[in-house]
């Protein structure tokens, strides 16, 4: 998923350090680091509202968690690529942030956790992909 969303970047943000409301929907009150105040929108928006990553990838950041495959659990103090979650678990990760959350946990390489009844929450979701 972060490959993904980094589309090739490696700043917090796949357009680069900081994020607005007219890249990202999100909770604008509390923006990323030292940004700017943008727009609170307060609920989702529809896909391609707002501009895709270099990849062609829609709100990578922002708008619904993402619900990945990986069990949550904490990564390795070494260096790993690609880490892989745990093999058992009642958590899964969930990628990207909200429409209601804070800038930091839109950024590419933020992880959070839930459990399956959080999955009628109407902040999370899902992205289809092929392998």
């Amino acid at each position: 998923w972060e490959y993904a969303c980094r589309a090739g970047t490696i700043t917090p943000f796949s357009w680069g350090d900081q994020i607005d409301s007219t890249l990202v929907n999100f909770n604008g009150n509390y923006p990323y680091s030292h940004g700017s105040k943008s727009e609170y929108r307060g609920q989702t928006i529809g896909v391609k509202t707002l501009p895709c990553n270099d990849w062609g990838l829609y709100q990578m950041h922002g708008n619904v968690l993402e619900w990945c495959q990986d069990l949550y659990g904490h990564y390795p103090s070494w260096h790993i690529a690609d880490p892989r979650g745990v093999d058992v678990g009642d958590h899964r990760v969930l990628r990207g942030g909200s429409c209601f959350n804070l800038g930091r946990y839109g950024r590419s390489a933020a992880r959070d956790s839930h459990g399956k009844s959080s999955v009628s929450y109407g902040y999370i979701g899902f992205r289809l992909c092929r392998m």
